[in-house]
């Protein structure tokens, strides 16, 4: 039974996963998202592109087929080409509900700037208890809005994201927000807790409470994107942060 079996099991996995289109800056296959949320990251997101340059996707997914979130959010990444060519701009925030997972996938040309350690703040501090108190909506769009403010966009600038507010009552810049970062990760450099990186990703130790942009939209389901909508032919390899909840 075990010859048989395995023949039939080896170009299953060669083949990979199953990945979802990219019908936009926001792919809900899930179904996780409100139409409210769906459509105002989507144009928060457009804007931002258009201001810098930079994409970012949003992406929840019905299964990560097996595979670890790392290994899918990666092979999704490079499959998708999301970022300029080149210049490998690109991140995606992806959540896997069934799982309970979550990644911030970092293209190359990014990782200097949302760096594993700050991929893992965003992570841990906006989206995790958000989802813990089963607000999906909340922690997608908190999620997004701290990772655009890193990479040197304004989420309430696009006037988009109406009940976006700092997040634990902070009330700070974008330049108070990466003055912080940065000294965060002085200290961390000194401390010597960068993990190692591992075939698909980075790991780090355990971190101080940073506060980043966070904040809502009404909860509901179904899925969306946005038409006309392509990966620049941007790289990854590996950068970002995962967690679960």
């Amino acid at each position: 039974m075990l010859v048989v079996v395995l023949p039939l099991a080896i170009p299953a996995l060669a083949a990979g996963p199953d990945f979802p289109q990219l019908t936009g800056r926001v792919v809900d296959q899930a179904g996780i998202l409100s139409p409210a949320t769906r459509e105002g990251l989507t144009e928060m997101l457009a804007q931002f592109e258009q201001a810098t340059g930079k994409q970012v996707v949003v992406v929840t997914l019905r299964s990560l087929q097996g595979y670890p979130i790392e290994d899918f959010g990666y092979q999704l990444g490079r499959r998708w080409g999301i970022g300029q060519k080149a210049k490998n701009t690109g991140a995606l925030l992806i959540v896997a509900p069934n799982e309970r997972k979550v990644r911030i996938e970092v293209g190359y040309g990014l990782e200097g700037t949302l760096t594993d350690a700050a991929s893992r703040i965003v992570i841990e501090r906006e989206i995790l208890p958000n989802f813990r108190n089963g607000d999906f909506n909340g922690g997608v769009v908190a999620g997004t809005a701290a990772i655009v403010t890193l990479l040197g966009g304004n989420p309430s600038a696009t006037g988009v994201l109406p009940n976006a507010q700092p997040a634990n009552d902070f009330e700070g810049s974008p330049w108070t927000l990466l003055i912080t970062l940065a000294i965060f990760i002085i200290v961390l450099s000194l401390r010597n807790r960068v993990g190692k990186r591992s075939a698909f990703g980075r790991g780090v130790g355990v971190y101080p409470p940073v506060f980043l942009p966070g904040g809502g939209f009404p909860s509901g389901p179904r899925e969306g994107g946005g038409g006309g909508f392509s990966g620049g032919g941007g790289s990854f390899g590996g950068g970002g942060a995962s967690g679960s909840w």
